[in-house]
């Protein structure tokens, strides 16, 4: 099983997903493909993301169960802590930071 969550992106890339993958929400594709057809898909979301983000998500060995990569800029960055991915979050820009 795989999932990948778009925010922001071009209406190109949403179509281009939704050949392969169900649109259960608005920007929320699911699917179940192999590793060779999930970077595949992948590679379509990197080559045409723009200014979005995305996330990637799928089943896997992992401590955890699944295993995720993250594209695009986004509060929100994985981390690999003693071989466990978990997620990072930096702080909001203030106004008074810029």
């Amino acid at each position: 099983m795989l999932v990948i969550v778009l925010e922001n992106a071009p209406p190109r890339l949403r179509g281009r997903l939704a050949v392969w993958l169900l649109e259960v929400r608005a920007g929320v594709y699911v699917g179940n493909y192999s590793r060779r057809v999930r970077e595949q898909i992948w590679s379509q979301v990197e080559d045409g993301i723009e200014d979005g983000n995305a996330v990637l998500m799928w089943r896997s060995s992992a401590e955890a169960g699944f295993e995720f990569l993250t594209l695009g800029k986004n509060r929100r960055l994985p981390c690999d802590f003693d071989g466990v991915q978990l997620v990072n979050f930096h702080p909001e820009a203030r106004p008074d930071d810029l």
